[in-house]
């Protein structure tokens, strides 16, 4: 049975909520490690923040993939007056970020097996390789990973100007659309 917040056409659903959050969290904390761990020397807590960094990266295509999933099968609220311009990049960024949500984590992962590198989710679930073993792919394929995810945070920081922007000098109620009820 859908809550009040489901079924008022001028919100997302608690569930798209749900899945916002969570995954922009999971990009900040991904980001964060993947930042933090490069720099690190070789060590067991270097090793550690990688499998970590893994198994966030899966978590986040599986939530990805939850999430565009439902995005097509529920219609989201009306979009909020404003230029067409505005509108514009609004969409192009949410697409921009809709196609980073998956390239990121599939070109890691392609990189972690070309490495020779298995993921093994959560230290339980052994993940196929993606691409075969090849260092010289590896190679390749390292930067874009880094490249795509710093785009991606670029984008975010983007959305979430945006968002500032329409809750502070707009006074438009469109960050409400996203945000949990109060009370």
């Amino acid at each position: 049975m859908p809550s009040a917040l489901d079924s008022n056409p001028s919100r997302y659903s608690g569930v798209a909520m749900g899945l916002h959050w969570l995954l922009a969290l999971m990009i900040v904390g991904a980001f964060g490690v993947g930042v933090y761990m490069h720099e690190l020397p070789m060590s067991p807590t270097r090793l550690k923040l990688y499998n970590w960094h893994k198994w966030a990266g899966v978590t986040f295509l599986a939530l990805s993939a939850l999430r565009l999933l439902w995005r097509l099968a529920h219609k989201p609220p009306a979009d909020v007056p404003m230029p067409a311009w505005q509108a514009a990049a609004a969409h192009a960024t949410h697409g921009l970020l809709y196609v980073l949500f998956f390239a990121v984590p599939l070109i890691g992962w392609a990189y972690s097996s070309a490495a020779g590198y298995p993921i093994v989710w959560f230290g339980v679930l052994p993940l196929p390789d993606f691409v075969p073993v090849d260092k010289a792919l590896a190679e390749a394929i390292k930067p874009w990973h880094e490249r795509a995810a710093i785009a991606m945070a670029l984008l975010v920081l983007l959305h979430v100007a945006g968002a500032i922007k329409h809750q502070f000098i707009e006074r438009d109620g469109l960050i409400d659309r996203m945000r949990p009820a109060r009370g």
